[in-house]
């Protein structure tokens, strides 16, 4: 599946091409030693406007003259090779392959997929949850945002690689998940909280669990869990407080960051032991 950034660039090329308005798709094709972008990054160009990204700095710069270029009549290359050395500015080391081509309805067909790194069970509507989900809207992911308060949703539409779930059974939706699944809990009840924390520990095969507190509400679900027959290492695989160490701050944003990048540090972990 495709993160809202990328999907979002097909959306404008779509529109380019529905409006008549000729572009250049420039996209990474090959990649030597360090670089900024992977292969498969593209920025998508016209006369007046260009949006992603294949790098930034001179290398885009160049590919930007290309393509621009090639919508003024000259010839387009279908491949370019850049140095990214002293002569570009760039100083990464490597070297990158740029593919050029016009913007056309086989261009959007033939637009690659990105693979979602991880699936996500968001529980909370609130102000931390649509704060999460702001943040996510922009990485390969794929999440499930539940609430069961179907005004507690902001009316904005979400991104393909999202979808809101409003339910009368907030605990039912955790069976429903994939394994493997990250699983955040920050809604409007401490009780509702301890019930899903209760669905997710039984189901024993999720990737990430993490619930938002204090310190002590940490401990009073610890003593409530166990009672209910949880075992000490069990209830370890719960975080809680959520976010990476050392971001500091109450305001949902920062809390939204902290704990938005605690899943790509989870992500990460994963995939080294792989």
């Amino acid at each position: 599946m495709e993160s809202l950034a990328d999907a979002a660039l097909k959306g404008l090329a779509q529109q380019w091409l529905g409006q008549g308005i000729p572009g250049i798709v420039v996209e990474v094709a090959a990649l030597r030693g360090s670089a900024p972008r992977e292969v498969g990054a593209r920025m998508l160009v016209s006369s007046r406007d260009c949006a992603g990204s294949v790098g930034g700095g001179h290398l885009e710069w160049q590919a930007l003259q290309t393509a621009r270029a090639a919508l003024g009549g000259e010839a387009l290359p279908e491949e370019v090779r850049f140095a990214l050395g002293p002569r570009l500015g760039q100083c990464c080391g490597g070297e990158v392959r740029l593919r050029f081509s016009v913007l056309s309805a086989q261009t959007i067909a033939t637009w690659p997929e990105q693979r979602a790194e991880f699936a996500l069970q968001l529980h909370g509507a609130g102000h931390v949850g649509q704060a999460v989900i702001h943040l996510l809207a922009e990485l390969p992911c794929r999440v499930q945002w539940v609430d069961e308060r179907d005004d507690a949703f902001p009316q904005t539409a979400l991104p393909q690689h999202m979808e809101r779930i409003a339910t009368e059974s907030a605990v039912a939706e955790v069976a429903r998940a994939a394994p493997n699944s990250f699983f955040l809990v920050m809604t409007h009840r401490h009780d509702l909280d301890l019930e899903l924390c209760e669905a997710i520990l039984r189901r024993a095969d999720f990737g990430f669990f993490g619930l938002i507190g204090s310190k002590t509400k940490r401990e009073r679900f610890r003593l409530r869990l166990a009672q209910k027959g949880f075992s000490a290492q069990q209830i370890d695989q719960m975080h809680c407080p959520i976010g990476l160490a050392g971001i500091v701050g109450k305001q949902p944003a920062v809390i939204a960051v902290a704990v938005v990048a605690q899943l790509l540090q989870q992500v990460g972990s994963l995939s080294q032991r792989r």
